[in-house]
């Protein structure tokens, strides 16, 4: 871990921005796409990089800003890695969402976001609050090593149910679906009713299976060396380089899948889900220009 002053902190346009208070990630999915070459990454992934001015950046840039917006982050890194235990500058980024008015959605695979329900259940109390949520294998075991230093889907579950009674949205995102180790209806079908029974607005899916790009690719091969022996020649034989990875079971898949949000009022599209992340409530945005 190392410590940087960035220049800024909110990237986006059109009152949808993004910050990522931490870079790197000590979660060890083996399938992160952001070890990707195209990041551009100067220190090892495991080395995270800490934006230690983080708040005092997120606070001036929402002073100036008099139109009331969402505000997210974990879309690059989790905000809720093991730095932010002692770190806890996730959790002073939404005290200052908070007092300036602003909504606020998290992308996380932690159960440590619960350390901050406080904050969360203000946020969305006074305009408005989306936790988003990755889910890939309802498999404990299998989890441990596709998600090795973070908590299981189970558990990722009770922290959307705990949403769900507070009131707090959620999104779901079901992806990666790796070929020949979680495409399979019972692991989609297990997590698609652990949605429904939290009660989650929407669920975020590209299509089942997975993409590829040279650094990213290097690291899953080598834990599928370890993990799955044999499974690296068989995607080499069938996608060879290529970016994106389709399940052999995609078609099938993804009839369950639309099958099941269609029947649960769930929103199931990308375009659904960001469109309700970003929007924030008029009334409140009524109430920031007035009040």
């Amino acid at each position: 871990m190392h410590f940087v002053d960035a220049k800024g902190i909110l990237t986006g346009k059109n009152n949808t921005y993004g910050m990522n208070i931490y870079r790197g990630c000590s979660h060890g999915c083996i399938y992160c796409d952001s070890r990707s070459k195209c990041y551009n990454f100067t220190h090892p992934f495991e080395d995270i990089e800490v934006k230690q001015n983080a708040p005092e950046l997120l606070d001036k840039a929402l002073r100036s800003r008099r139109k009331k917006c969402m505000i997210g982050t974990g879309s690059m890194s989790d905000p809720y890695m093991h730095c932010e235990e002692k770190l806890r500058l996730t959790r002073k980024c939404l005290e200052i969402i908070l007092h300036h008015g602003f909504g606020a959605t998290v992308i996380t695979k932690s159960d440590r976001i619960m350390r901050d329900m406080d904050l969360l259940d203000a946020i969305n109390q006074e305009s408005k609050c989306v936790v988003q949520m990755t889910l890939t294998t309802y498999d404990d075991r299998l989890c441990s090593i596709l998600e090795p230093n973070v908590c299981n889907t189970k558990r990722r579950v009770e922290v959307l149910q705990e949403m769900k009674a507070r009131g707090i949205p959620t999104v779901v995102w079901l992806s990666p679906i790796l070929p020949f180790i979680n495409d399979t209806e019972e692991n989609v079908a297990s997590i698609l009713d652990a949605c429904i029974d939290a009660g989650v607005k929407g669920i975020i899916c590209f299509g089942m299976g997975l993409t590829l790009r040279e650094g990213d690719r290097e690291y899953f091969y080598a834990a599928l060396d370890e993990h799955f022996p044999g499974l690296k020649q068989r995607y080499i034989k069938k996608y060879g380089n290529a970016y994106e990875l389709r399940s052999p079971n995609g078609k099938e898949l993804m009839a369950l899948f639309n099958e099941t949000c269609h029947k649960n009022q769930i929103l199931s599209t990308p375009e659904a889900c960001f469109s309700y992340i970003a929007e924030f409530p008029e009334k409140y945005q009524q109430m920031s220009f007035f009040g």
